[in-house]
């Protein structure tokens, strides 16, 4: 039997790389880490990256692992999700990792202008019914690039087509830079032959050397989404600080499902 949410928070309490500042905390609280990840927590100057809606922190600790000279931050609500992927950093001696519990709408309260090189949406909530709560929205990339230095990269890998065509309109819409876009990640994968091992080796280091370098890292929920029959959809793009971010005016079909095994409330089929 898994180990239960108390006691789960209650490891969290004591563990020095997690941070717990929920929207109500934070609120009150001043946070002091805010412009000194790199001096006062990972003692370096390497890039940070950060995971939003981090889950178990699959992607964080495998991207932690893969790439050590950078630095990643997993960032969820769901303590009791968050505990696995910190409890097995602090195991494995990663320093290159942390993992922050709070709201990612208050996520601007934590990081300083161009403070964040890069940010991963790991099959985020396609918030069908709400535009403003999903995280490619405009609402979402202003509170990014309050953050995420100039021209940062921002990832998304998906299995819902709606959020998915969504994000390529409103990349399309606002003229942001594509740096790569499939709709079948690991189709394209096979296709390519592209192979971890072929990475140069001069480059190993460097998350964006090769962006299919990740295509190790598995979650538990993009394996059920495959296991359904789901292509993976993935998505790079940059965010420039300049110009002004608008939404695309353009209805989309709905997916057909809200999370696995649970089929869509509404009986609407497009949104925009």
């Amino acid at each position: 039997m898994g180990k239960g949410k108390l006691a789960k928070f209650a490891d969290m309490e004591t563990y020095e790389n997690v941070f717990q500042y929920p929207y109500s905390v934070v609120e009150h609280v001043p946070f002091d880490l805010k412009g000194h990840w790199h001096e006062d927590y990972f003692h370096n100057d390497g890039p940070i990256v950060l995971e939003l809606g981090c889950g178990k922190g699959e992607y964080t600790v495998g991207l932690a692992k893969m790439f050590p000279d950078v630095n990643f931050i997993g960032v969820d609500i769901k303590g009791a999700r968050m505990w696995s992927g910190a409890t097995q950093a602090l195991n494995e001696g990663l320093k290159n990792v942390a993992f922050l519990r709070t709201n990612i709408e208050v996520i601007d309260r934590f990081f300083s202008q161009g403070e964040v090189s890069e940010i991963w949406l790991t099959f985020s909530d396609p918030q069908m019914k709400n535009p403003r709560k999903r995280l490619t929205s405009t609402w979402f990339l202003e509170r990014y690039r309050k953050f995420l230095s100039d021209g940062g990269f921002i990832h998304l890998k998906t299995d819902s087509n709606f959020l998915f065509t969504y994000t390529s309109y409103l990349v399309e819409k606002n003229r942001l830079p594509l740096i790569s876009r499939t709709e079948d990640l690991y189709g394209q994968m096979r296709n390519e032959k592209l192979e971890m091992r072929n990475v140069n080796e001069e480059m190993k280091n460097d998350i964006c050397a090769d962006h299919f370098s990740f295509l190790g890292i598995q979650t538990y929920y993009e394996s059920m989404w495959i296991a359904r029959g789901l292509n993976i959809k993935y998505m790079k793009f940059c965010l420039p600080h300049d110009g002004e971010l608008v939404e695309p005016d353009v209805e989309i079909e709905l997916d057909d499902y809200r999370s696995y095994h649970r089929t869509k409330r509404s009986s609407l089929d497009k949104a925009k």
